[in-house]
């Protein structure tokens, strides 16, 4: 079994070129699965899927409701609804919103945190106030791993600075770093 297998990633201002570096760095046959939420507007139709294909080799895809948790993908929470975790499956919801946004990263976080665990790799990257902060202190207090990106790096560093004061990371890395602490986080074997 893999170490960590459930990757949970959080991103708002600056967060599109944050993921797309991101995921051009990981391999086709990244064993895990990615979750992500960026803060998009509701009223929008989302890009961030095709942009993050054309990035890098994992099929990106905004879910339907229920869908079954595949490894080798990168799920991205479509516009006005808020990405949820359930053991073996992923689902939409239209609750309120958190921290004034739908889709939210703090909601994510605590599912993939109450389903799975210490399996949980929760990162926080570029963004603006603090959404994601209590998410991934849920992360962390179920065992999972806590990882933010380096906030001198960080092209809006509110979000990665409000998550160290308030969890005790294991890493914070810059972005050209992240990519392979992920790769190493996956392989670890129990």
């Amino acid at each position: 079994m893999s170490g960590h297998d459930i990757i949970v990633i959080g991103a708002s201002a600056g967060g599109v070129e944050a993921l797309r570096t991101l995921v051009h760095a990981l391999s086709a046959h990244f064993p895990a699965s990615v979750f992500v939420v960026p803060h998009i507007p509701a009223h929008k139709p989302s890009a961030l899927p095709t942009l993050l294909c054309h990035a890098g080799p994992l099929r990106t895809l905004h879910p339907i409701d229920n869908a079954l948790i595949e490894q080798e993908r990168i799920y991205v929470a479509p516009p006005d609804c808020h990405l949820l975790v359930e053991v073996g499956q992923v689902c939409l919801s239209k609750g309120l919103k958190e921290k004034g946004t739908r889709p939210a990263i703090d909601p994510l976080f605590r599912s993939a945190a109450h389903a799975y665990g210490p399996r949980v790799v929760g990162v926080i990257l570029t963004g603006t106030r603090d959404d994601g902060t209590a998410g991934l202190l849920a992360v962390k207090r179920s065992g999972g791993v806590a990882i933010v990106q380096d906030p001198d790096e960080a092209r809006f560093p509110a979000m990665p600075r409000s998550a160290l004061a308030s969890v005790t990371v294991d890493y914070t890395v810059p972005l050209s770093g992240l990519a392979p602490l992920l790769v190493r986080l996956v392989a670890f074997d129990d």
